[in-house]
């Protein structure tokens, strides 16, 4: 398939910068694909399109302040270091800026926390440095003290304090991600508490912000992210499956992560690891039968697997809908429900 058959025209003033006021009040597109046809409404209106037949399952991993500021050793100049994943105790892969001011052996210090990390060697051809920390304490509460909310990159604003609560949803536990889970923001507790959900963990990658530069999308690899399935989800999950009732995924990566274990354990099972299904159109469904999504970017490896789950011209055709409805775009943006 073709990356150019997965696009649509988007003016820029429809991708929310910020987030409205309350999360239930965002706009909803619910899209029927037995009829084709699409119904405008509010988040606070899911109920009214679900069953107490179905189940949600969300993706409770929270997102950690993975923007941080450094300075290399006998220089004032200023390293934008963004943390992307743990390999061991105090070793990481990073994203820096300017990554030519710093090559193995660089010593790197964090202003006066205390915390400095030295440059180790990379992989071969890849484009992240690998830092060694050294520091004293907890080195996830100093984080949370000096990082900042690494939003978007098509969020064209500093983040600001509200973005430390509102970049995450109502249900985040479980520290690890670099990214929300987006269709997850618009939840309030009021309102999840009016649907029956379980929770699974997904730790979002910055491989979510990768674009295909492949013309060919089967030729794009996805970036490895891990996932936990608990016990008490899976046989949640399973029952639902077992009695034929609907399985509604809020969001891609919750999708990814149950397509990903039926896949590998013919059911879906507690279990965890990491994953790098990709999900296009032609892909077979085994778990998932309604999915709440945000609006993605062209030409992304999310739009393709809402366009699989939908179809693609059925997708496109919404988007335009949204367009000329004028509906928020992107992570602080409105949501769709898929039945």
């Amino acid at each position: 398939m073709n990356v150019n058959n997965i696009s649509y025209d988007l003016p820029q003033d429809l991708i929310a910068q910020y987030p409205i006021p309350k999360r239930e009040n965002s706009r909803l597109m619910v899209v029927d694909r037995n009829s084709q046809r699409f119904q405008h409404g509010h988040f606070y209106d899911l109920p009214n399109f679900l069953s107490p037949e179905d189940l949600l399952v969300v993706n409770n991993t929270r997102v950690f302040p993975a923007r941080l500021y450094a300075q290399r050793e006998g220089s004032s100049g200023k390293l934008e270091v963004f943390l992307l994943r743990r390999l061991e105790k105090n070793v990481w892969d990073a994203l820096i800026r300017p990554a030519k001011k710093v090559q193995p052996g660089t010593r790197i210090f964090f202003g006066k926390s205390g915390v400095h990390g030295e440059i180790l060697e990379s992989p071969l051809a890849a484009v992240t440095r690998r830092i060694r920390f050294e520091y004293q304490g907890d080195f996830s509460t100093w984080v949370e003290k000096l990082g900042t909310v690494p939003l978007p990159p098509y969020i064209k604003r500093p983040p600001q304090l509200e973005d430390r609560e509102r970049y995450q949803t109502i249900f985040s536990r479980i520290s690890g991600s670099v990214a929300a889970p987006t269709a997850g923001l618009h939840f309030s507790k009021n309102l999840l508490q009016k649907i029956r959900h379980c929770q699974i963990t997904l730790h979002v990658g910055y491989g979510t912000f990768k674009p295909i530069l492949e013309h060919r999308v089967e030729q794009h690899l996805m970036e490895p992210e891990y996932y936990d399935i608990n016990l008490e989800a899976a046989q949640c999950i399973r029952k639902q499956l077992r009695l034929q009732q609907r399985v509604v995924a809020v969001g891609t990566t919750t999708t990814r992560t149950l397509e990903h274990v039926f896949l590998k354990r013919g059911g879906i099972r507690t279990d965890c690891g990491w994953t790098n299904l990709f999900i296009y159109p032609g892909f077979k469904f085994h778990t998932v039968s309604a999915l709440i999504t945000n609006f993605h970017l062209p030409r992304s490896t999310l739009l393709l697997l809402v366009a699989a789950f939908a179809g693609r011209e059925l997708i496109l055709q919404a988007y335009r809908e949204a367009v000329r409805e004028k509906y928020r775009f992107y992570s602080y943006g409105d949501a769709m429900l898929i039945l």
